[in-house]
């Protein structure tokens, strides 16, 4: 048995089914649970739900005895420096996909190497490792989702794992200051996570085919975020979750990591270069983020997004295929947008959405165009989902929601940016 591990956390904010916390705890007698506040890592509209889901992770470590340990500056410098500081024989951390989590990873195991420390990387931000699952033709990944699916949907799973009863950290270190608690969107943390995710399997688990696309209803998970924080674990929700369409989502989310592993330029290099020409029209570009594009669902789209922190699936594809299909505007611009803004904004399922509504990614259709007006009438027939969000449409009878180009007279409202019939 070792005497000392370092768990680095990054985005595995829970104590439950973590393998990296699970395997330092069952295999050495101190653990020091860590997490860097990296300069080079931008939280934008996320630092609220950060610093929630910090505190939370803090409580339940405390609860068995631990703590969580708060450093600031390069994740490797600042991991390397406790190492020494506590005489660690390993470092774990969970497995993750972007280019900056694959360059930080490299970095760890050179500089752990160097100092002839262990270097263990774990499973737990997917349902299944994304570089387990290989195309039996050659290949390093899976191109096209439905191939994906029938081969995730038959692996066999790892074991869930229980969070530790005990953690014992080196006496007199220094744990460190949490960023300062914010009022957020949506509560942040493993608690609230779990709460949303019981309630929620309980409300709507069964029929979410049914409503997951009505956009006025709003039955979605919303635990987008506490995926994306990995403040609930993947392959938990997976379990728990008895709906096929439900669980379908899931694994789109573990195909856009398992591409972002194979392709890490996602966010700036189209994965199939179809040679678009993009338009460059600041104006344009302005009216869609600030929702003035004068066709009603994208607008209600757009300002949700502004509001909340979130967007309704349904509303994602319609206003993004706008942006590029409608406007011609690059696909980059709107995937930085969706970033900055979206609390469960994560590398790999935002860039590879907006690469596949944009054509140049992993779309077996990539000139496919959504029509924002059918979706309107089909997803939010009422308008209500309209009304909630553009409140200079609610006098407006439902027909005419849906009619943008016959708008223009409202007061308040523009004319469309470009013909939508």
């Amino acid at each position: 048995m070792m005497e000392t591990v370092v768990v680095l956390f990054t985005r595995d904010l829970r104590v439950r089914d973590h393998p990296a916390l699970a395997g330092a705890c069952a295999g050495a007698r101190r653990v020091v649970p860590l997490f860097v506040l990296d300069p080079a890592i931008r939280p934008y509209g996320r630092a609220a739900f950060l610093a929630e889901s910090l505190a939370d992770l803090r409580r339940s470590l405390r609860e068995r005895g631990g703590d969580l340990v708060v450093r600031e500056g390069d994740t490797v410098t600042e991991t390397m420096r406790l190492v020494r500081q506590v005489g660690a024989q390993a470092v774990h951390v969970s497995e993750d996909v972007s280019a900056f989590a694959q360059r930080r990873q490299r970095r760890l195991a050179e500089e752990c190497e160097r100092e002839r420390t262990a270097f263990l990387t774990f499973p737990g931000v997917t349902v299944v490792p994304p570089g387990l699952l290989r195309p039996s033709g050659g290949g390093d990944h899976y191109r096209v989702f439905t191939p994906y699916w029938r081969v995730w949907a038959e692996r066999e799973r790892r074991r869930l794992l229980d969070a530790p009863g005990k953690i014992v950290l080196p006496e007199g270190l220094d744990a460190g200051s949490l960023p300062a608690s914010q009022k957020g969107l949506l509560p942040g943390g493993e608690r609230a996570g779990r709460e949303r995710m019981t309630a929620w399997l309980r409300r709507y688990g069964d029929d979410y085919a049914e409503g997951r696309d009505d956009l006025a209803g709003d039955r979605t998970s919303r635990l987008g975020p506490y995926l994306r924080f990995g403040c609930l674990s993947p392959l938990e929700l997976e379990s728990l979750a008895h709906n096929e369409e439900f669980v379908r989502q899931l694994c789109w989310r573990d195909f856009f990591h398992q591409v972002t592993l194979a392709f890490p330029g996602i966010t700036r290099d189209d994965y199939r270069p179809r040679g678009q020409r993009w338009r460059d029209d600041e104006q344009a570009v302005r009216a869609w983020k600030e929702g003035r594009t004068g066709v009603p669902i994208v607008d209600a789209g757009m300002r949700q997004l502004l509001a909340e922190g979130w967007m309704h699936n349904r509303a994602r594809l319609l206003t993004a295929s706008f942006l590029v299909r409608r406007l011609g505007v690059d696909w980059r611009v709107g995937a930085e947008h969706f970033f900055s803004l979206l609390l469960d904004g994560d590398v790999a399922d935002n860039y590879g959405n907006w690469q596949w509504v944009a054509g140049t990614g992993n779309d077996t259709r990539p000139n496919r165009v959504v029509n924002p007006l059918a979706q309107a009438k089909r997803f939010d027939p009422r308008g209500e989902y309209v009304r909630r969000y553009v409140p200079e449409l609610r006098a407006v009878q439902n027909g005419r929601i849906h009619r943008p180009w016959r708008l223009s007279g409202v007061d308040g409202y523009s004319a469309p940016l470009v013909p939508v019939e």
